[in-house]
């Protein structure tokens, strides 16, 4: 445990601003928590996040020791399509949960990672080692996983300021009106299903983002490119129904009938754009749809060879 004091150098609408900008070595979300716990003082008043801050306001913060990762290892296979020191890039398989929580002790990324890497950051808790963002159970794709706090620290950022660019490529139901456009609302847990999120008041969520355009149609189908703006929970699933053409094989947000026997939506993290942590160099991963994907796609007779990654 460290305790952390500082006068403010300048006025700020928002204490929780003020101290991330004194704490470069945390996410913001890290320090929500330690508002949260009340372990922020402001003049030796415990401190709100939302509150003003003068010039000459004296901050006290007390932050916790790292909690020792927790999740154990696992000899789960992994697409590991780059690593170095810093980071590795992983295109999940299907089926796969990012991290424990919510009843899953055993079988996710998390527990495949530490077998397979000898490091990860520790900002994201004992349950959560190394994961910087994630993508559901049944999507597949690239996500970034961190290996040390300084990258994580990093990639949360580039995430927050939108400079990480992540596409996905997904099959609709339906011809989509459009050939290409944006979607803007907000997200959060649906009033009916707790389970589900679903578009909302701007009071009720947060706003979510999403670039689609249209990549090829057939035979009452579309194949269509989404680029993330913001990254709310099921996103590109929950503004695919809102489009009026949900992902095919999505049975919460779509049909529930399984005309083509899949075991979960195809939606697949395809491109997946960043900047290193440490050297500062743009890179670009790529990922091709998987077999299943690609099956479908043949059934329906879609252009395999003008699909782009």
């Amino acid at each position: 445990m460290r305790t952390l004091k500082f006068t403010a150098d300048k006025n700020y609408v928002r204490a929780d601003i003020c101290l991330c900008e004194r704490m470069q070595d945390i996410t913001r979300s890290a320090v929500k928590k330690l508002f949260e716990g009340g372990e922020v003082t402001i003049n030796g008043k415990q401190a709100k996040p939302g509150q003003s801050v003068s010039e000459g306001d004296e901050f006290c913060c007390t932050v916790p020791d790292p909690v020792e990762i927790a999740a154990r290892p696992e000899d789960i296979p992994l697409d590991i399509i780059y690593e170095d020191d810093d980071i590795a890039v992983i295109n999940k398989q299907q089926g796969l949960t990012v991290h424990v929580g919510n009843g899953n002790v055993d079988g996710t990324l998390v527990n495949a990672l530490l077998f397979h890497l000898k490091n990860l950051s520790g900002i994201g808790g004992a349950l959560r080692p190394g994961i910087v963002h994630r993508i559901d159970k049944n999507t597949s794709g690239l996500l970034v996983v961190a290996k040390n706090d300084a990258a994580h620290v990093s990639l949360a950022k580039q995430i927050e300021q939108k400079t990480c660019s992540r596409q996905y490529l997904a099959l609709l139901e339906g011809n989509l009106k459009d050939d290409s456009g944006t979607v803007t609302t907000y997200i959060g847990r649906s009033p009916s299903d707790r389970v589900k999120m679903s578009v909302v008041p701007p009071d009720k969520g947060k706003i979510a983002i999403t670039d689609y355009a249209v990549e090829q149609r057939s035979q009452g189908y579309t194949l269509c490119r989404f680029s993330l703006h913001t990254g709310r929970t099921h996103q590109i699933r929950v503004h695919a129904k809102y489009l009026g053409h949900p992902v095919v094989g999505d049975d919460v947000y779509g049909s529930k009938k399984n005309k083509l026997g899949l075991n979960g939506q195809l939606l697949h993290a395809c491109r997946l754009e960043l900047t290193h942590p440490k050297t500062g160099e743009r890179m670009t991963f790529t990922a091709p749809l998987p077999d299943y994907f690609v099956n479908v796609l043949k059934k329906l007779a879609f252009d395999l060879d003008a699909i782009r990654y």
